[in-house]
């Protein structure tokens, strides 16, 4: 006999946008028996936002990425919490590593260019995004400025890539899928919508109906969440049960909600499940791929660029390449850009990803402020003083989430699976779902997004909802 939504027991895995989103939408919709098992020490996962300097850091999420059909923006746009970034950033300068700044107006259409060149139409690109973007990227310099300084072209071109592939997530845009903008739908409005001196971690309050000075743990999550439980298997059981185990205890439960990242499906999906995943859902956590995006807070006694020296992107010179490629700085190389920040008047921020993102996680603090240094004595022409303090995420090598956000690849493309194989649920005895799947991964449209992991969490708590809208 199927229960009822106040006697099943359903537990979510992570306690990140999509776990806190299935389970709020769970217990408002008369769900008594919830539990989320968390392997950290806070509620968030990749949203974490802490106090830094003079107010807030947010260590994950950053941005609310649209003001139309964005879930997000929708529930806090009254409130007095988002503002748009709007040209704030229209002023990087883009400075070479002779400290020769580039023209801003030269700047600006080189970015248009590079901008133009991205797919966006209603026909996919031919293999991978960055195929696409070299090709189309060179035909409009050809067309609009063909007597550009063709060094100055390269070197602007192999920056835009590198900061393109830190929005995407990816390594490089030669694996990025060339259809992937048929998929992702961006919501209009500004993309960089930020939350003034508050933080990301107000909207989980909003879900949670949790005040603004309250602990996270009250509202409707209280008591229904327990910190330090890392799930090690989850078994699909005879009689439509599962069993959950952490290393200190398991539980039965009648339906589980897994929401863990991309990067721990992939490194641990082979001795997680019990009977093991059907083959098309390997096939999409194998083909996905989640990225590294690092970023670097820099805390200074005042702010140190000179008056209206928004940032910079660095364009490294063939040579200088080729010697840092040699040095101990080599992992420089994913510094995509460094500039000032909204509400936080004394820090710089700096973003570093890929593959050199994933190095420099490896480096000591020592180390690593000695590299940034080094790197501000090489590009700038003013002198950059040792920040007071200093904060640098290492997504990566945190076991709990083994990256950043997730992104479409060509090997996706080419074995035809993607988001919609990952977020299919397992099925359990007289159609039971027994083991549902969430997380910005397993949103078709929105995924690498917050609004893309809330809707993924709402989506399989409407699951459950309507499997449960009638009571035998």
């Amino acid at each position: 006999m199927k229960k009822c939504r106040a006697s099943c027991r359903i537990a979510i895995i992570g306690a990140g946008a999509s776990g806190v989103a299935a389970a709020t939408r769970l217990l408002e919709n008369g769900f008594c028996h919830v539990q989320i098992l968390e392997a950290e020490d806070y509620i968030g996962g990749r949203i974490r936002t802490i106090p830094f300097a003079d107010n807030v850091a947010d260590l994950g999420a950053q941005w609310c990425h649209g003001m139309k059909n964005n879930c997000v923006y929708d529930m806090v746009k009254h409130l007095d919490l988002v503002a748009p970034t709007g040209d704030f950033f229209n002023d990087v300068a883009m400075v070479r590593s002779n400290k020769e700044v580039i023209p801003l107006e030269l700047g600006h259409k080189l970015q248009e260019m590079a901008y133009g060149s991205i797919p966006n139409d209603s026909t996919p690109a031919v293999g991978s995004m960055g195929s696409y973007v070299v090709e189309q990227f060179w035909k409009a310099v050809d067309n609009q400025i063909p007597d550009v300084d063709r060094e100055l072209a390269v070197e602007f071109l192999e920056s835009f890539q590198k900061h393109e592939s830190s929005i995407e997530g990816s390594d490089n845009l030669f694996e990025i899928s060339g259809r992937s903008h048929l998929e992702y739908e961006e919501c209009e409005g500004d993309q960089l919508v930020h939350w003034r001196c508050k933080g990301y971690a107000r909207f989980l309050r909003l879900l949670m109906k949790v005040g603004e000075d309250e602990p996270c743990e009250l509202g409707l999550l209280n008591g229904r969440v327990k910190f330090g439980k890392k799930v090690s298997r989850i078994q699909i059981l005879p009689g439509r049960k599962l069993q959950v185990d952490c290393e200190d205890e398991s539980f039965k439960v009648d339906h589980v909600i897994c929401t863990v990242s991309l990067g721990v499906l992939q490194k641990e999906m082979d001795t997680m499940f019990s009977p093991p995943l059907p083959p098309a859902k390997v096939k999409a956590i194998q083909s996905l791929r989640l990225g590294t995006v690092d970023k670097i807070f820099f805390e200074y006694e005042t702010h140190p660029f000179p008056k209206d020296f928004v940032g910079f992107y660095p364009l490294w010179l063939e040579k200088d390449l080729k010697e840092l490629r040699e040095s101990k700085h080599a992992w420089l190389e994913g510094i995509t850009g460094i500039h000032n920040i909204t509400c936080q008047p004394r820090v710089v921020l700096a973003w570093v990803g890929g593959v050199h993102g994933r190095k420099a996680e490896l480096l000591t603090d020592e180390e690593f402020l000695e590299s940034m240094q080094w790197l501000f004595r090489k590009f700038l022409s003013f002198e950059m003083p040792e920040p007071k303090r200093f904060l640098r995420t290492k997504w990566y090598l945190n076991p709990n989430f083994r990256g950043s956000y997730s992104y479409r690849t060509t090997t996706a493309d080419e074995l035809d699976t993607g988001a919609w194989d990952l977020a299919s649920p397992i099925m359990g005895e007289e159609n039971h779902p027994s083991l549902l799947f969430a997380g910005e991964a397993t949103s078709r449209s929105h995924y690498s997004t917050v609004h893309g992991a809330t809707e993924a969490g709402w989506r399989e708590a409407d699951r459950l909802i309507e499997y449960y809208a009638i009571c035998n």
